[in-house]
């Protein structure tokens, strides 16, 4: 199935698409304050992680289902034609993001939007066991 839009309109609707601030990046924010984790969100990290600290280097990305490919391999079919490409592309991608920042002696952790809104809590959790060296 090809696009229904143009190049430049399908351009136009994804810019508007929210990329920081998300639902899920604050819920595990607020979720990880609570604990008393004290974190950055701006940064200039290659693959611009959601939440970084710092001094323990250690980013943490919120991750979309559909768009970073959850279950990519198992649900295939539910992907339209259109999408496959860049979905293979964002996973791709997010490969080299972890490579890349893991090779620099970062830790990466990724959280899918689906473990973030079953619970915040239990993500802030992991992260504080990553960052206590406790995993």
């Amino acid at each position: 199935m090809t696009d229904i839009f143009t190049k430049e309109k399908r351009s136009e609707i994804m810019k508007r698409v929210k990329n920081k601030n998300t639902n899920i990046e604050l819920l595990l924010r607020k979720a990880l304050f609570k604990k008393g984790l004290r974190f950055r969100v701006k940064n200039k990290l290659f693959g611009k992680p959601d939440i970084v600290f710092p001094v323990q280097k250690v980013a943490i990305f919120c991750d979309g289902d559909f768009w970073h490919g959850k279950n990519y391999k198992n649900e295939g079919s539910r992907y339209e034609t259109f999408w496959k490409d860049k979905i293979q592309v964002n996973m791709k991608r997010d490969k080299l993001v972890n490579k890349t920042l893991e090779e620099s002696g970062w830790k990466v952790q990724r959280f899918w939007k689906t473990e973030i809104l079953k619970s915040p809590d239990d993500c802030a959790e992991r992260v504080e066991k990553l960052l206590t060296g406790s995993i």
